[in-house]
């Protein structure tokens, strides 16, 4: 890891793995004009998946510190940095306190604050592609690979309780890891749901195919492991097979994508409904942006900044 040097103006920080392969460093500048953000910059922080505590710590530091670095998103890292230096703030939201996972900075009158958006911006995305009713109308099942930040914040969306009965009739998540499966599942014990959650420790991609191929029809499928955009490969084997009549949702949207190819080769067969991570994508960085500058951004607004966002990727 790498610290910026000093910010010389208003600048947003992107938190990541390979920040400099993401859209948003062409999206940003494009952005800030729309919304009057005068001079505002984006720098991204490079940090190795689950690095030291310390590297976490320096970060937060830098940026609470630094008159001029307004805040940062933060991905892949929400739950070790909010481990690591959860303390360092002044100030945590609700879901930050309740999944122990951070995905937003910012500052307000001198405070730091941690904010975990996903729990918005993951039901804004999920509203834009599977219908509503959906299911009260099936009664399908939710298996989600991966048991970080992500998983929590999706398995709290599709929980709520103004939902009523338009709740999946389960919700499966896997992991590689027991740490992180259990530490996902005392977490999500907190949720007042009736809706049945099973945890499989899955170290092998051929443990998924198993939990796949006894999905329902009707269900939804996601890839929330990383695998296919900061690590090569796919939570599943190329001999898995998807439920019928299902949505597919790859959270990465750029990267080689394994895991959204093996959906896109069965979708015929298998009637599926195919999402990449392009919608959460700009939900989860809007979400940030207008939480660490403090503005507004309305509907109309955000449509203008889809279409802007879109526009950059077909340049890409």
């Amino acid at each position: 890891m790498k610290l910026p040097e000093k910010a010389t103006h208003p600048t947003i920080y992107f938190i990541g793995v390979t920040t400099a392969k993401s859209s948003i460093m062409n999206i940003f500048p494009l952005w800030a004009q729309e919304l009057g953000l005068e001079n505002a910059r984006i720098k991204g922080i490079d940090i190795e998946i689950h690095a030291k505590a310390e590297k976490y710590r320096q970060c937060v530091t830098f940026i609470k510190k630094d008159e001029q670095s307004l805040g940062a998103l933060v991905t892949t890292h929400k739950i070790d940095l909010y481990h690591a230096a959860h303390d360092l703030f002044d100030e945590l939201d609700c879901f930050a306190q309740m999944f122990h996972e951070l995905s937003c900075i910012s500052k307000k009158n001198g405070r730091l604050k941690g904010s975990a958006k996903d729990p918005i911006s993951s039901g804004l995305a999920i509203k834009s592609f599977i219908p509503n009713g959906f299911w009260k109308k099936n009664s399908g099942e939710v298996f989600i690979m991966g048991a970080g930040g992500s998983a929590l914040a999706i398995s709290a969306y599709l929980v709520k309780k103004e939902h009523g009965l338009n709740v999946p009739s389960k919700i499966i998540i896997s992991n590689r890891s027991k740490q992180r499966l259990e530490s996902a599942k005392k977490l999500l014990s907190h949720l007042n749901s009736d809706v049945t959650f099973e945890f499989h420790l899955c170290p092998d991609p051929k443990d998924n195919d198993k939990i796949l191929a006894s999905l329902p029809p009707y269900s939804l499928v996601v890839n929330a492991t990383g695998l296919g955009k900061d690590r090569p490969g796919s939570p599943l084997t190329e001999s898995c097979k998807f439920p019928e009549n299902s949505f597919v949702w790859e959270l990465n949207y750029r990267g080689e994508l394994t895991f959204m190819h093996q959906a896109i080769s069965q979708k015929e067969m298998r009637n599926l409904h195919v999402e990449d991570g392009w919608v959460y994508f700009i939900h989860g960085w809007t979400q940030v942006i207008a939480e660490v500058f403090q503005v507004n951004i309305d509907k109309k607004q955000l449509e203008k900044l889809s279409r802007i966002a879109l526009e950059q990727r077909k340049n890409r």
